[in-house]
């Protein structure tokens, strides 16, 4: 091998060769220079934000046309509550048939079965206080309670269950909810016929049970962890609902098959849409925080006022227009938080290929060609 710069020669002086002004050899201990991300890969959505949006557009917007059409099919043909709760749960009945396909026990494993069937008693419990507090006080100022009294809830039990702690752009989101809440609701409340104060009181009574008993249900679904659990647990409701619905409507209401097709339709509508809101805000809460799940929901509120005016022709206030824009203000805070971009330690991560790198570092390999660095430690040792 022929010497190099650093080798000296019998005069004690480098000596160079062509080989070595031809090579070009960076010093060893230099990095090698990042490839460079793509500016769209830079930003993405956290885990959070795509929970948030799910809770968004497939809990509370499919939830919001519930109510109004929970109130007309009553209206119409006198179908009660319970009645409508007890056919939503025959639609869950259907899962059955995904898990015996897929082999799995229906109930869950026996280690989680008592929570199982505890969160699907809780939210019979909270969609039947929920159904039957539409029928006694307006369609939007039920839902508001309701999602405002399971807002506070998960604050509490995250607090006292979880232990979680949350951002200044949450508690701003969350106290802007029910800053919200508290415009629509406290001017109703001060203004109820004296005639039917404890039949209102006790509408909105079962407006507020039925959101303690979703923030509970959603807290619970949260410590469930085996595979097929959001099948499971919608198919445990649909059993609890229908084994719960059954005697209940014939002991406290009076059933009624309608006999007009439109009253059929608006109940499979209403089947429909609770159950992929279900399923949506079930899964929302996996992936954030119970409370802000239930802050977001609140959108259902939102589309509830709009229907409530537009079809029911239930007359909306100012206070009601005021209390919904602060709660709209108040979702776009918590979710714009939550897009995130890549940190700087993430620069580091798996990069994006550019068109054409494959194909760059195959012709590489094939050639036989190394970088310098490493032709330059093969020379040394030689």
């Amino acid at each position: 091998m022929p010497p190099m710069a650093s080798d000296p020669g019998p005069s004690g002086k480098a000596t160079w060769t062509v080989s070595d002004l031809l090579r070009f050899s960076p010093p060893p201990c230099s990095p090698a220079p990042l490839p460079h991300r793509p500016a769209w890969h830079r930003y993405r959505l956290s885990e959070t934000m795509k929970g948030l949006l799910v809770a968004l557009f497939g809990g509370g917007v499919p939830a919001g046309f519930v109510a109004p059409l929970t109130r007309i099919v009553n209206e119409a043909s006198g179908m009660p509550p319970l009645e409508i709760l007890f056919f939503r749960c025959c639609l869950h009945l259907l899962f059955a048939g995904y898990l015996c396909y897929q082999k799995v026990l229906c109930f869950g494993p026996p280690e989680v079965r008592q929570r199982t069937l505890f969160h699907a008693l809780v939210n019979v419990i909270s969609i039947g206080c929920a159904y039957s507090s539409f029928m006694m006080v307006p369609s939007g100022n039920a839902a508001t309670v309701r999602k405002g009294s399971s807002t506070i809830s998960s604050v509490l039990l995250a607090f006292c269950i979880e232990n979680t702690r949350l951002t200044g752009y949450d508690w701003v989101g969350l106290v802007g909810n029910a800053l919200g809440l508290l415009i629509m609701v406290v001017p109703d409340l001060l203004s109820l016929d004296k005639s039917t104060q404890i039949y209102d009181t006790f509408g909105y009574a079962l407006a507020c049970l039925g959101g303690v008993a979703l923030a509970l249900g959603l807290v619970i679904f949260r410590t469930l962890d085996f595979p097929t659990k959001l099948v499971t647990v919608a198919f445990l409701f649909g059993v609890v609902g229908t084994l719960f619905c059954f005697p209940m409507m014939f002991l406290f209401q009076e059933p009624v098959l309608p006999l007009d097709h439109y009253s059929w339709m608006y109940v499979a509508s209403i089947s429909i849409l609770a159950l992929f809101s279900f399923l949506c805000a079930s899964y929302a809460v996996t992936k954030a925080h119970p409370a802000l799940v239930c802050a977001v929901l609140h959108s259902e509120v939102v589309v509830t006022l709009v229907v409530q005016y537009y079809v029911l022709r239930e007359a909306v206030t100012p206070f009601d227009i005021t209390g919904a824009s602060v709660i709209v203000i108040s979702i776009v805070i918590i979710t714009a938080q939550n897009i995130s971009c890549h940190p700087a330690d993430e620069e580091e991560g798996p990069i994006v290929p550019q068109r054409g790198t494959k194909y760059a570092t195959e012709a590489m390999g094939q050639s036989g060609y190394q970088p310098p660095c490493c032709t330059a430690q093969r020379d040394r040792v030689d």
